[in-house]
């Protein structure tokens, strides 16, 4: 018998858009989420500022959350995880395991929101120093920072005066394997030397970039003003490396642009980590059977047109889940999928009354 209730897994901001556009559209939903709160990376990494326009994260966050678990078709299992899959398309029969105990749940399609993680500086190589020095961090731990209007050095408790942005770490790497653009570290390294020369005036940002991808309107609401208004200095060249000297941090390297080596002491310096399957991407997926990319990513093999159906019929994906996507990348997608997802199991069941 198949099922008209949607199952999303992962509720991040692409997870709950799902889910709330399945119960929008007049369908139940059941959001299972791993961890034991909503909100995925912008809650748990503790985002300042959504880009490009910097408003505050978290009353965004929670106001997806709210929609969600206040709606009455909507059923929400915190610190749950699927363990096995049974069924046909339109009646699948998931096992679930919260706090040791094991449940079931029926439902006649699935949506894949399980998200990303980001790369470990420290994986490869260590020729950064993200695992060496303090005053080396990543995008993720300046967000933190920034949500507490605190900028300071690990090493020393004080405001750095000198801040400059490793760009694509773990992205548009051969060698790791990482070819491709995450897409957004461009721009949230903008919006952030934006906020932090409002937080510290008096400093000197520097962004090193192998090309600053800008996409959509992000060309005029964040890199001219970075420039023009905030005077963050953005230098193309190519970081090779990362010392101590004396208190401070001397990053090597070579300005592409003149084709001449480079030298500077800097007091912080923020590697742009990029984005790579999350590890609930990769479990699901293979739990699933569900097609992935060589990188991990859920395979959508009918995009760009019908960017969300996985090559299972009856399982969708959306987000970060599907390869790297910014917050509006991740909630459009998100509401195609709940609309798919619906569609499906309409369409079922119309042609099982006719």
């Amino acid at each position: 018998m198949s099922s008209k209730t949607v199952v999303v897994i992962g509720g991040g901001p692409g997870g709950l858009r799902a889910a709330h556009g399945v119960v929008e559209i007049g369908e139940k939903v059941v959001l299972i989420e791993q961890r034991g709160f909503l909100g995925g990376n912008p809650v748990a990494e503790s985002y300042a500022g959504l880009t490009p326009h910097g408003e505050p994260a978290q009353p965004q966050i929670r106001q997806m959350i709210d929609l969600v678990i206040s709606h009455p078709g909507a059923d929400v299992r915190l610190g749950t995880e699927v363990t096995r899959m049974v069924g046909e398309p339109g009646a699948f029969t998931l096992s679930l395991r919260s706090d040791g105990l094991a449940q079931t749940v029926e439902c006649g399609a699935v949506i894949i929101a399980t998200g990303f993680g980001h790369f470990d500086p420290g994986r490869s190589t260590q020729m950064y120093g993200y695992y060496e020095f303090a005053d080396v961090i990543t995008q993720p731990d300046l967000e933190v920072m920034l949500s507490e209007h605190r900028l300071l050095r690990p090493s020393n408790g004080q405001p750095p005066e000198r801040i400059c942005f490793v760009q694509c770490v773990g992205s548009r790497d051969r060698q790791i394997g990482n070819e491709y653009c995450s897409k957004v570290c461009c721009g949230v390294a903008s919006k952030e030397a934006i906020e932090i020369r409002r937080l510290l005036p008096g400093s000197k940002v520097f962004i090193f970039y192998i090309d600053m991808r800008m996409y959509g309107y992000w060309e005029n609401e964040i890199y001219w003003p970075a420039q023009e208004q905030h005077h963050v200095q953005f230098v193309k060249g190519l970081i090779t490396e990362v010392l101590p000297k004396g208190d401070r941090l001397l990053v090597r390297g070579e300005d592409t642009t003149m084709g001449r080596p480079m030298e500077l002491l800097m007091d912080l310096v923020v590697l742009s980590v990029g984005m790579e399957p999350s590890s609930g991407t990769r479990q699901v997926a293979k739990l699933f059977g569900v097609r992935q990319n060589k990188y991990g990513f859920v395979d959508a093999p009918g995009a760009p047109l019908d960017p969300v159906s996985t090559d299972r019929e009856g399982i969708f994906a959306c987000g970060a889940a599907l390869g790297p996507a910014d917050l509006e990348d991740t909630v459009s997608s998100a509401a195609g999928a709940a609309v798919k997802a619906v569609g499906y199991l309409r369409s079922r069941s119309a042609a099982a009354l006719s």
